[in-house]
C-alpha cells in the first residue's frame, strides 16, 4: 500500500513538542510521504474556511490516512459526507463534546456522519479529557460504531498534557491491521 498520511491538527496547532509533530517526523523519517498542513486562522477558525482549505489539500495531496486530533475531528465529521473519498484508515484522536467552543463556534453543533470514510477507524480519548469525559467519549464511540482505546490520565492527548509521542499511532500508520493504542509516552 503506498500510504499518504495526511496530518489535521486542532484549534491552536500541534507543533513541536506534541504527538502530532513527532508522528509527522517519524514519518518522514520512514520515507512516508505525509502532509501537516497549518490551517488558516488557527487559534480562531472558521468552519468555512477550514472546510476550503481541507477540500483543496485532499484534492492534492490525495491522501490514504488521515490523523485527526481534537477539532480537526469535528472539521472530518462536517466534511466527509461532501468528499467521494474512501481512505484506507482514519484515527480521531481527542474528539471534543458537541457544546459550543468560544474559539471555535462555528464547528458546533456538528454532525454524525453514518459513513466516515474509511475501511479502517479508530478513536482515542482520555479517561479525564476536559473536552470530553469517558461517558461522552464511549456514547461516540457507540453512535459512530468504531474501536476506540481510553488512555489513563491522558488529559487532552496533547503537549499540554505531557504527550510528546504517541508510539502507537505510528505503530498504526505502519500496521496492515488494525493495533490497540497504547498509553506510553516518551517526554
Amino acid at each position: 500500500m503506498n500510504k499518504r498520511v495526511l496530518v489535521l491538527h486542532g484549534l491552536g496547532g500541534s507543533d513541536y513538542p506534541h504527538w502530532q509533530a513527532h508522528l509527522t517526523a517519524d514519518l518522514i523519517k520512514q520515507n512516508i510521504i505525509v502532509s501537516f498542513p497549518a490551517m488558516p486562522n488557527r487559534d480562531n477558525p472558521t468552519l468555512k474556511e477550514w472546510k476550503e482549505y481541507l477540500k483543496n489539500e485532499i484534492e492534492h495531496f490525495k491522501p490514504t490516512i488521515i490523523v485527526c486530533h481534537s477539532l480537526a475531528n469535528l472539521l472530518w465529521f462536517h466534511i466527509c459526507d461532501e468528499l467521494d473519498i474512501k481512505l484506507d484508515k482514519l484515527m480521531m484522536v481527542a474528539p471534543v463534546r458537541n457544546e459550543e467552543l468560544e474559539e471555535a463556534k462555528t464547528f458546533f453543533p456538528y454532525p454524525l456522519p453514518k459513513d466516515l470514510k474509511a475501511k479502517e477507524v479508530i478513536m482515542a480519548a482520555s479517561t479525564n479529557d476536559p473536552y470530553m469525559n469517558v461517558e461522552e467519549a464511549i456514547r461516540l464511540q457507540s453512535k459512530l460504531r468504531i474501536g476506540m482505546k481510553l488512555l489513563e490520565e491522558a488529559g487532552h492527548i496533547n503537549a499540554s498534557s505531557g504527550y510528546g509521542k504517541l508510539e502507537c499511532a505510528l505503530d498504526w500508520i505502519n500496521r496492515e491491521e488494525e493495533c490497540e493504542l497504547n498509553d506510553e509516552e516518551d517526554a
